[in-house]
């Protein structure tokens, strides 16, 4: 119920911050369009109705609820189950509306750059998850010794540091300056075509710096994190006694402290992966990903609201989505949260 509040709330925010912005028609068909063409397009568009009535056929365009006419279901080319006669209730795929530069259906565009997105955002958290931890755990064992304190250091400046501003120098160093060493360009999609058949291929090697990049700073979030809740809970009760019962060492740390210390972790992880799967703008438009970023920040500089708005609201979806199933593992690794 939160989340349904949360999305109305985001197309509310969204119909009135982009809806009104220039003129759409101008934007469908140039500076030169002719005023019955203009008037065409305003009709399409619903925009010679009044704002309130706009926003309700807006809601009912992207909600997976709603009503709608034979015409429209034919018109828009809606996916989904219709019921009743001339008036259909609907369950279906939201409808985003058109592109107002490549005419494509929103929903299209941004399931074209969605499998972008989901690679770097997956490879990037499974870098930051798997180091982050790692080094957190290591930092609460050797409490103020060499690798406590470098690993403490090192993460105040994966924090402090932008990803746009990191972005540049990795960019620049190992995709420009070093890249007769290491192989790697300075932009790149997730995939290439081939010469001979056009046919697209997965290419591993532009994966790699976009993903250092996007992992920094959650890495080191993690890492401060798991360090903190593992120093708690070693000085737990039931750690000392598994310790005296003579467990060992390692079944105390990772299956007795590790699990009980990632409630704050998951949360971490989880908040992360939801933002970087709203698209990591900069991110992917410094490596020149293929992303629902990059499209986004392309649909801006072209005035194209559409895909704007699509790609925020789907960014939101991510988010809610992201979040219920934190609350999910929550359970699962914690199992004292499901009495309460």
């Amino acid at each position: 119920m939160y989340g349904i509040l949360v999305m109305l709330g985001v197309v509310i925010l969204v119909f009135f911050l982009f809806q009104g912005f220039g003129d759409p028609s101008r934007l469908v068909m140039g500076q030169r369009a002719d005023a019955a063409t203009q008037e065409n397009i305003r009709k399409e568009l619903y925009l010679d109705q009044p704002k309130w009535k706009q926003f309700f056929l807006y809601l009912n365009d992207v909600s997976p609820i709603a009503l709608h006419t034979t015409d429209d279901i034919a018109t828009k080319k809606l996916k989904g189950f219709f019921i009743g006669g001339q008036t259909k209730l609907a369950i279906k795929a939201p409808y985003l509306r058109r592109s107002y530069q490549s005419k494509k259906e929103v929903s299209a565009v941004l399931m074209e750059a969605l499998p972008g997105t989901l690679l770097l955002a997956t490879a990037a958290m499974f870098i930051a998850t798997f180091f982050g931890i790692l080094l957190g755990v290591a930092a609460a064992l050797k409490k103020d010794s060499w690798l406590d304190t470098s690993a403490i250091f090192s993460s105040i400046l994966g924090i402090s540091a932008p990803s746009f501003f990191m972005g540049i120098i990795i960019a620049y160093l190992f995709g420009f300056v070093l890249t007769n060493y290491t192989g790697l360009h300075m932009t790149g999609s997730w995939f290439d075509l081939d010469e001979t058949d056009g046919h697209r291929y997965f290419t591993f090697a532009n994966l790699i710096l976009p993903a250092i990049t996007l992992g920094i700073r959650p890495l080191a979030i993690i890492t401060q994190l798991t360090r903190s809740a593992m120093l708690d809970v070693m000085n737990q009760d039931y750690i000392r006694t598994a310790i005296a019962k003579g467990l060992p060492a390692w079944k105390v740390t990772w299956k007795h402290g590790l699990r009980n210390a990632l409630n704050p972790v998951i949360t971490a992880i989880t908040g992360w992966f939801a933002e970087l799967l709203a698209g990591a703008f900069f991110v992917e438009y410094i490596f020149g990903w293929k992303g629902i970023g990059k499209v986004t920040v392309d649909a801006l500089e072209k005035l194209d609201f559409p895909v704007v708005m699509g790609s925020v609201l789907v960014s939101a979806a991510f988010f809610i989505c992201i979040n219920i199933l934190a609350d999910l593992l929550y359970g699962i690794v914690d199992p004292r949260i499901r009495l309460q």
